[in-house]
């Protein structure tokens, strides 16, 4: 599985990622820092990278698109951490490894775990 990690999130990641068996990239490492969302999507379905973010705004455009690629992982929490999210996330990418292959939304907050497939309807 290969991740690309928006820049909202910390770098450390990527390291965290890596250890846990997940290819991660960070934005910073491959793209502008200027870069919109819609490049960073693009990039991000050509590369076959499921998109690991804290904006809601990919999720939203998967949506108003119908998008089928790239998946997005949202993560929701008060705390963006590898140490405090780590876990939880690393086991939710491995168990949902299949689904985000094909198009998903994986929502990992500190409580749960949410997939919904793609494409998603606008009006959800």
């Amino acid at each position: 599985m290969k991740v690309l990690l928006d820049m909202n999130l910390s770098p450390r990641w990527v390291d965290h990622l890596g250890s846990a068996q997940i290819h991660a990239v960070h934005w910073s490492m491959v793209g502008s820092v200027t870069a919109s969302d819609a490049e960073i999507m693009s990039f991000a379905a050509e590369g076959e990278y499921t998109m690991i973010t804290h904006d809601l705004d990919f999720s939203a455009i998967l949506a108003a698109n119908q998008g089928r690629k790239p998946s997005v992982v949202q993560l929701r929490s008060h705390d963006l951490s590898p140490e405090w999210l780590g876990k939880r996330l690393a086991s939710a990418l491995h168990q949902c490894r299949a689904e985000l292959a094909r198009g998903a939304v994986l929502v990992v907050d500190t409580h749960r775990v949410r997939l919904r497939l793609l494409p998603l309807d606008a009006s959800d």
